[in-house]
């Protein structure tokens, strides 16, 4: 029960698509992802034969510490031998936790909040945005380019979610 009294919220990972991703299998692979922070692991379908899959996936982190790294993995999912890593990434959410502290109001739907742009301390493969969505709710799209292979890029989008009577976050 420790992890729900220091429950500062949910982080929505969706899990859009994956562009360009390695070929592990003869002409192409079964790719699915594998989020992970702290003791939480959440992983998408696998896709078929697809270098260019859509999953599409929505994955929910509880966030207990703002502070634990957060990794993204594509891996090609094999039926008799081990699972092929195709690429690993870090999910940078310190700027989308930085806009969520503003405490924002009442702006027009779809203004751009934070700009991020791709450096060595993130994965980000082109400028990301931290975007309004009305009702209380920012977004923000990365395209993360996978490190440790020869190619692949995975669209992601994430969203937090308050969660009544948890720890206050931000205070």
């Amino acid at each position: 029960m420790e992890k729900m009294e220091n429950l500062m919220g949910l982080l929505r990972i969706r899990v859009r698509r994956g562009i360009n991703l390695a070929v592990r299998d003869t002409v192409s692979s079964d790719p699915y992802v594998v989020v992970t922070m702290g003791c939480q692991k959440l992983k998408t379908r696998v896709i078929k034969n697809d270098c260019n899959p859509q999953w599409d996936d929505e994955l929910t982190l509880m966030m207990t510490d703002l502070d634990l790294p957060m990794t993204l993995t594509v891996y090609d999912k094999d039926t008799f031998t081990e699972d092929d890593k195709m690429g690993v990434a870090w999910i940078d959410i310190k700027p989308y936790l930085e806009c969520l502290q503003m405490g924002l109001e009442n702006l027009p739907i779809g203004t751009s909040i934070k700009k991020i742009q791709p450096d060595k301390s993130n994965c980000l493969d082109d400028e990301s945005r931290v975007v309004w969505v009305g009702d209380g709710k920012l977004v923000q799209d990365m395209i993360l380019r996978l490190q440790n292979a020869e190619s692949g890029k995975v669209e992601i989008q994430i969203e937090w979610i308050a969660i009544p009577g948890s720890k206050a976050f931000g205070s």
